[in-house]
């Protein structure tokens, strides 16, 4: 889930503080990021050869000029604050996104809030990410 208290949005913010204690910056108005921040791209960028679910880390921000530095994997990608739209904090991620990954240690918040969620194929998918 994205929203409530244990969805993802919220999760990310305090995950983020806890693992991240260098000073945040805003870049658009629903994303303050750090240094060393994991996020995720949420859509296919062709230009910049990144696509939807790509994960990185913030390697430096030039508040000045208005460019952060993403680093995936061995490459590191120049966004405008303009483009950052289309990035999110990922310390938490939905399991719709995790498809087809694979982690070392997954951690999944379950509650009875949306029941609906509780579903055998969503909860299979969630564990073996793992």
């Amino acid at each position: 889930m994205h929203k409530t208290d244990m969805g993802v949005a919220n999760l990310n913010l305090l995950l983020q503080k806890r693992l991240n204690p260098n000073p945040k910056i805003q870049v658009r108005r629903h994303l303050n990021i750090a240094v060393g921040d994991k996020v995720m791209q949420t859509s296919n960028n062709y230009d910049k050869d990144i696509f939807n679910g790509d994960i990185g880390f913030i390697e430096r921000i030039d508040d000045e000029n208005q460019i952060v530095f993403i680093r995936f994997e061995q490459r590191i990608v120049e966004y405008s604050y303009a483009e950052m739209d289309d990035i999110l904090l990922s310390y938490a991620i939905t399991i719709h996104k995790s498809q087809g990954s694979e982690y070392s240690a997954v951690v999944i918040p379950i509650t009875t809030h949306h029941y609906t969620m509780l579903q055998r194929n969503l909860l299979y998918t969630a564990v073996t990410r793992g």
